[in-house]
């Protein structure tokens, strides 16, 4: 079995700049890609999971998307950094385009989308890490099982969002320096 590095997308991967979908807009978050490296090195899958309501919202289609995170899962490689997989959710339940409204198993914090990506990379999820920046990520964290659970507390973080969190983090160096890659 195989063990992965969870990694939300908005608020993670790229700085939260409300719905992220050119790469003009695409920032990465500080330390990213030093994290992503050292837990390669330890043997762990890096695996983006992402709500994606802005294509609900109708602000950018799903091929916008699609091909931002080609461009995403690009810049990792040229470092160096291989993104097993990117899982997303284009669903909300109450908003947007009727095709995307839905109330979807894969929209965090159900855990589908971990779920998904558990059977595809047969993973050992107890042996896993989730890094989020909100509730919900945590969340579909614990409901899938997740062994390690971060909150990485960004100016986007719910006051509660540490509930049901392993650890709060205010950088990702605080993970590398720590040693979560070692499942804290």
């Amino acid at each position: 079995m195989n063990k992965a590095l969870f990694l939300d997308r908005d608020g993670v991967v790229n700085v939260e700049k409300q719905y992220v979908h050119r790469r003009e807009d695409f920032e990465f978050v500080a330390g990213v890609f030093d994290l992503c490296r050292r837990a390669r090195a330890q043997g762990y899958l890096v695996i983006v999971i992402t709500n994606q309501s802005g294509i609900a919202r109708g602000y950018y289609s799903e091929q916008a998307f699609l091909e931002l995170s080609d461009w995403m899962r690009g810049e990792f490689a040229r470092r160096g950094i291989d993104v097993a997989g990117v899982y997303y959710c284009p669903y909300h339940p109450e908003v947007g385009i009727e095709k995307y409204r839905a109330d979807s198993f894969d929209r965090k914090p159900n855990p589908g989308m971990i779920l998904r990506a558990a059977r595809d990379f047969d993973l050992d999820l107890p042996q896993c890490i989730l890094i989020g920046d909100r509730a919900c990520d945590i969340q579909a964290a614990a409901a899938a099982g997740v062994g390690c659970k971060i909150l990485y507390r960004t100016s986007y973080a719910e006051p509660d969002a540490a509930a049901g969190a392993d650890r709060v983090i205010a950088g990702l160096d605080e993970v590398l320096s720590a040693g979560a890659t070692s499942n804290a």
